[in-house]
Order: structure tokens, then sequence, then C-alpha cells
């Protein structure tokens, strides 16, 4: 029963995932909720064992069917490896309490502003070229991904509005670049907790399947709807992660 219930999360994780992000916002609570006695690092490993794999197959078929600035994300690739990697180091050392107090707001802030601009990222117009493109992916994959390795709820979600905000990209082509970022932060999450064996390779083998299943529909989704769909479903992905977060830090204030 766990292993079906686990699956069906991870399907629609990889469904939600491959538009806007978030779909961990889906699994990593239904793995802790199943699995309630095991160490959270290996809950959280079998997580990115299962979406790597979604989202790989999302940055496939993103790129595709959508052009992308190659010779600026390959430089924001390796900046988000290395970013995702120094931030599990970090939480190694240091407590993410702070940052997960302050990220609903965080969040709030994100998606009043993406409600309130009723235009964004709705046409495609690159602020930047050449050089300056590629530094400003290198600072979101490596920004961002120290983030996802070091806590990670929304990285999706952040990678996409950040090239909608500041690079001035669709959420079409955001959502595609941000596949192919967090399929690299995924990837160096998982070599970590793969080497520390905090991986369920049994339990993460079906739910990979089914978190494949579900990016292939988003996917479709999301290239058969467009810019006008991926910008809905992220207002209405952030605001679970709005409610989801602030739920977590309620104790705080109660």
């Amino acid at each position: 029963m766990d292993l079906l219930l686990v699956s069906a999360a991870s399907l629609i994780a990889g469904l939600m995932d491959a538009i806007v992000g978030g779909g961990g916002l889906i699994l990593v609570p239904v793995l802790f909720a199943s699995f309630p006695q095991a160490a959270p690092a290996t809950l959280l490993g079998t997580n990115k064992a299962a979406s790597v794999w979604g989202t790989s197959l999302a940055a496939i078929q993103y790129t595709r069917r959508v052009q992308l600035s190659w010779t600026a994300l390959a430089p924001g690739c390796a900046a988000a490896v290395l970013g995702s990697l120094m931030g599990a180091w970090a939480v190694t050392l240091l407590s993410p309490v702070l940052l997960r107090l302050i990220l609903p707001l965080v969040l709030l802030a994100v998606w009043i502003y993406t409600l309130a601009h009723k235009n964004l990222g709705q046409s495609h117009q690159p602020r930047f070229k050449g050089s300056y493109e590629t530094l400003a992916i290198c600072l979101i994959g490596g920004i961002i991904g120290f983030y996802d390795g070091f806590f990670g709820p929304g990285t999706g979600s952040f990678f996409v509005f950040l090239f909608v905000r500041w690079l001035g990209y669709d959420f079409l082509h955001a959502s595609a670049s941000a596949k192919v970022l967090n399929t690299m932060t995924n990837l160096a999450a998982l070599t970590l907790f793969s080497l520390k064996g905090h991986v369920w390779w049994h339990l993460a083998a079906s739910m990979a399947v089914a978190n494949m299943v579900g990016s292939f529909l988003g996917t479709r989704l999301a290239l058969k709807y467009g810019s006008g769909f991926v910008r809905w479903v992220f207002i209405a992905v952030v605001g679970c992660l709005i409610m989801k977060t602030a739920w977590d830090v309620r104790h705080v204030f109660i």
C-alpha cells in the first residue's frame, strides 16, 4: 500500500514539476508520512532518486520543442551543480531554521508580484545577450542551486520566476530553462545522498517510473497550452507552497 501511495504521489509531483516546479510539495510530505521512522536524509535522497528522472525527461522534451540559449545555459549548469554541492555541504554545518521561517514571506512576495503584473512572462523578450546573459544565468544557477542543496522547497518555481522577471523570458522558455538547471542540481544532490547511502533504490525505482509518466504529461500540457497556462499553474503552485511552508513554521508563532 505504501508503494502505491508514494508512486501515485510521484506521478502527480512529476506532472506539476514538469510545468513550473514544486513537485516536492507533494512527494516529500507523502514520503515522510508513509515512513515516519526513516532518517530524513534517506527520504530526501529517495525523493531525488525518483524526481531526477522526471526532471530529466521534461528537460529533454522541452529542448526538442523550445529554442534555448545553450551557450549561456551550459555554464549555468556548471554553476548550478557547484551551488547545489556547496549548499548540501553547508547544511551539514548550519541549520536552515532561519531560511525556513522567512521562506513563506519570500514566496508571498513572488506570488503577489506575479499576480499584480498580468503581462509578466507572456512574451519572450530576453534582456541580455552574450556574456551578460551567461553571467546572469550562472548567478541564478549558483544561488538557486545552493538553495536547492541547502533547503530545497520551491526550487523549480524560483528558477522560473527569476528567468521571467530578471531575464525577460516568457513562462514557457523559463520553465524549459529551469528544467535543465534543476536536472543538474538534482543530480548533484543525488550524488551526495548516494555516496552517503541515503537512497532506498527499491522504492525509488517504482517512484521514478511514475514520476516520468507525470513529467511526460505535464510537459505536453505546457507545450500545448503555452505561457498563459504555465503562468496560472505557477500562481497556483506558489500559492500552495506559501500555505505549506507557513503551516510548517506555525509552531514558532503559536
